[in-house]
């Protein structure tokens, strides 16, 4: 009776007037249970929210190498692609140098907000092996969004290289220690993939680092540079004009777009190494996001002309989920920590 006359009094003066669950200290509001169930619906019908507008501007696409390399090119196509599904222009933005280590870094200081999205490659995870001081931790700063394609790595050399094989280029680095050859940079699957090589055919050969593939196969064209172990898809139209020569692809067989083209395996027992590219968000980006980049992309995926694109490139269409792209990263993180501790390669 008394708390009735209370609330009556409190209408009169224009109070607020608790009644039901917010009432007293014994209400639900003052629990945090409630606090709990109301803080997760606002945050649903904000994730809804985010979810039907996003993206209403331009998205960026930050790619760690310049133009003309297999990232410039393979993410130009995941950028055609996406700005159609989104409807919004989806930016490449170039961020060549330290073999990608500068746009990784860029994207995961970036706010996670989806408008700023990574598209790497293996010198994700062997950067941190690499440098000696690295600010970022590839599997704890992002997250994966989808696996676009695999890529075999070609070796091929150029019209100072007299050697026309695997077995004539371990001739020629033996009777000529320090025969040059030149990578996408320090740290770059080209480098690492090289060195690799080098330990295991047991030659000796002096690296010329570049800020990006493109800038690699003007000078092999110039003769500056003999050697290369790169990514096949911007070395493919210089084979095909028979302006470099390819020796071999680093694959676990032959490539079906270069059938006559041994696999370097054939020659060195035991190696293989196949490059990836795909997109990573900052840690925290929505998860709406992440599904929606994923599910456009596998659906272009599903295209035969793109897939007959992107096989003419080398390169082999993959796809799948969030969830096996992160196991891939995974599994070389730790296989390229083992690669780059037993060449002693590090860049500081």
């Amino acid at each position: 009776m008394t708390a009735v006359i209370a609330r009556r009094q409190q209408s009169r003066r224009g109070e607020p007037v608790a009644h039901g669950w917010f009432s007293g200290r014994s209400g639900v509001a003052s629990s945090p249970r409630w606090r709990f169930l109301a803080m997760t619906l606002l945050a649903f019908v904000a994730s809804a929210s985010f979810a039907q507008t996003w993206p209403d501007r331009p998205v960026r696409l930050v790619v760690g190498f310049p133009p003309g390399g297999a990232a410039d090119i393979l993410g130009r196509i995941v950028a055609q692609h996406l700005s159609t599904s989104l409807g919004q222009q989806v930016v490449v933005d170039n961020r060549g140098g330290a073999g990608g280590l500068i746009a990784t870094e860029i994207t995961a200081r970036a706010n996670p907000d989806g408008y700023t999205l990574l598209f790497t490659s293996i010198p994700h995870v062997i950067n941190p092996h690499l440098y000696s001081k690295v600010t970022y931790d590839p599997l704890k700063d992002f997250v994966p969004v989808i696996q676009f394609v695999s890529v075999p790595l070609m070796m091929a050399g150029g019209s100072s290289l007299p050697a026309k094989t695997v077995k004539e280029v371990i001739a020629t680095a033996r009777a000529k220690p320090g025969l040059n050859y030149g990578s996408g940079g320090s740290g770059s699957s080209s480098h690492l993939a090289m060195e690799l090589f080098k330990s295991m055919a047991k030659v000796d050969l002096t690296h010329v680092p570049y800020k990006g593939t493109g800038p690699l196969i003007t000078d092999m064209l110039g003769g500056q540079i003999a050697l290369t172990i790169a990514s096949a898809v911007p070395l493919t139209p210089q084979v095909k004009q028979g302006r470099l020569r390819a020796l071999g692809v680093t694959g676990p067989k032959r490539s079906p777009a270069f059938p006559d083209v041994p696999a370097i395996v054939e020659t060195v027992a035991g190696y293989e190494v196949v490059n990836w590219f795909g997109i990573v968000a900052t840690a925290g980006t929505p998860r709406q996001v992440i599904t929606r980049v994923n599910a456009e992309l596998n659906k272009a995926l599903q295209s035969a002309e793109l897939v007959k694109t992107l096989n003419a490139q080398t390169a082999e269409a993959v796809g799948g989920t969030p969830e096996a792209f992160g196991k891939v990263i995974r599994a070389d993180y730790t296989k390229w920590a083992q690669v780059v501790k037993q060449s002693g390669a590090r860049v500081d």
